[in-house]
Formats: C-alpha cells, structure tokens, sequence
C-alpha cells in the first residue's frame, strides 16, 4: 500500500517536473524569438528577463531536489513506522476514518 501511494507521489512528480519543463522551454523560445527584435531598450529588458529567468530555474531545481528528498525520507519513515507498530496505524487510520464519517454526517 506504501509502496503504490509513494510510486503515485513520484509519477505526479514527474508529470510535475515535465510541465515545469515545458513552462521553461516555452520560455526560452520567447526569449530566442525577442532576440530578433531590435532596439537598444528592448535588448537591456530582455537581458534583464534571461538573468531572472536563469535564476528562477536554478531556484526551481534546487526546491523540487529538496521537497522530493524530503517526501522521500517522509515515506521511509511512515512505511518503516506501520513496520514496527502495524495496529497503531491501523488505530490511527480507524480514528480518522470515524472522525472524517461524523464530519460528513453533519453535513
């Protein structure tokens, strides 16, 4: 069950990073098409835009590297934890069941 819900975490992800991905290329696209544009404005703006651009993608990769080792070693430890203590987390997940039922009975 661990297993499947963090092989669904990943395949999000990676659809994820492949739309970000487009986003990026899309970008670099516009950015070869304004080279063609001329004027001495527009070529300071769109130095301007390649250096934010640049950053923002270093940015990106160096947060979705961090969030997706840290997703990791959550799932590692959760799995690691239903190991070791199966009927807590059958508990758990039994009290959260009967809570999230009264809550939807209210309404």
């Amino acid at each position: 069950m661990m297993n499947q819900t963090v092989d669904e975490f990943n395949r999000a992800g990676s659809r994820m990073a492949g739309d970000i991905k487009t986003v990026i290329a899309d970008g670099e696209e516009l950015l070869k098409a304004a080279a063609d544009v001329p004027g001495e404005g527009f070529a300071a703006v769109r130095q301007k835009f390649e250096e934010k651009f640049a950053n923002a993608r270093a940015k990106l990769a160096d947060a979705s590297r961090a969030a997706i080792e840290k997703t990791r070693e959550t799932a590692a430890a959760t799995d690691a934890y239903v190991h070791h203590s199966p009927w807590t987390a059958v508990g758990v997940a039994a009290a959260a069941g009967i809570l999230i039922g009264i809550l939807a009975a209210r309404r």
